[in-house]
């Protein structure tokens, strides 16, 4: 199996960027769903791919070739190798990284993840995704793994600023399972987790969603555990420039939730921002210096 990058030393999805003015239209919907999911084209047939982008086979084969691979099983080797080093734990990528400048590498990364992330997004998905969580009947619940709580607690803490009925879970799997068990059906799951996956939250979420919870998941890709019962499926990317996953682009998708809620619910968002800021002033609880 390959390293998922050519001669050029670049991946597939970079490969697809720099190709991307080039493509025709059934070229793009299959590039766009090789993006969206990478174990489609890892572990599929090229009849797979072609009917998730509701294209043909021999649309299929030439995107491989366009993108400067030996046909579709160079692709499919390239998508391989990238999902086995994301795979790796930290304590094994961090011997393999690449020496040079850094800060060049972190932008070049970051920019990309966040681009991948958004522009590849399911615009309706996402739409749908805001629905839901500015939905007043509706309580909210944000839950992610360790390495994402610290933006998807924050992101959380937004939502509450905008509507009431926000909780943010954490703690032990006690305290989650109280908050989990108070959810009534129609209630939105706000999940956030990228590979290796935290095994705790993978069994709160499911037996949410069992409970008849709607779950919006941010993961990275329609192979995830966490995508499966899913409402709402928002792909991240989360390639990283070092031995760890990269949040920038789940952090961007997040503010974006945050932002069309808030466009949702301007009206009554504002009255109760007004509220928060003249309390906030009252109480002298902060300064600008």
């Amino acid at each position: 199996m390959g390293d998922g990058k050519g001669a050029s030393g670049e991946g597939v999805a970079a490969r697809i960027r720099a190709a991307s003015s080039k493509l025709s239209p059934a070229q793009r919907r299959i590039a766009d769903a090789v993006l969206a999911d990478p174990q489609l084209v890892a572990f599929g047939t090229v009849a797979d791919v072609a009917k998730q982008a509701g294209a043909s086979g021999a649309s299929v084969v030439r995107l491989a070739t366009r993108l400067g691979y030996e046909g579709f099983i160079g692709l499919q080797e390239a998508a391989q190798g990238e999902l086995s080093d994301r795979l790796r734990p930290a304590a094994s990528r961090i011997r393999d990284l690449p020496p040079g400048d850094v800060v060049a590498r972190a932008l070049a990364t970051s920019t990309a993840a966040v681009e991948a992330t958004l522009a590849g997004m399911d615009r309706s998905a996402f739409d749908h995704a805001v629905t839901l969580l500015a939905d007043p009947g509706r309580r909210v619940v944000v839950i992610a793994g360790d390495a994402g709580a610290g933006i998807a607690g924050h992101a959380g803490d937004e939502l509450h600023m905008l509507r009431s009925g926000v909780e943010v879970l954490s703690g032990t799997p006690v305290a989650v399972g109280q908050s989990i068990a108070r959810l009534s059906p129609g209630d939105v799951v706000l999940a956030l987790d990228l590979r290796r996956y935290d095994r705790w939250l993978l069994q709160a979420v499911t037996h949410a969603v069992g409970e008849g919870a709607e779950l919006i998941a941010l993961t990275d890709g329609p192979g995830s555990p966490l995508a499966k019962g899913a409402r709402v499926l928002l792909v991240v990317e989360g390639e990283g420039i070092g031995p760890f996953d990269n949040y920038v682009g789940a952090l961007a998708l997040l503010a974006a939730l945050v932002a069309g809620v808030a466009e949702a619910l301007r009206d009554d968002a504002t009255e109760d921002l007004d509220r928060v800021e003249r309390t906030w002033q009252a109480l002298g609880a902060l300064t600008d210096g």
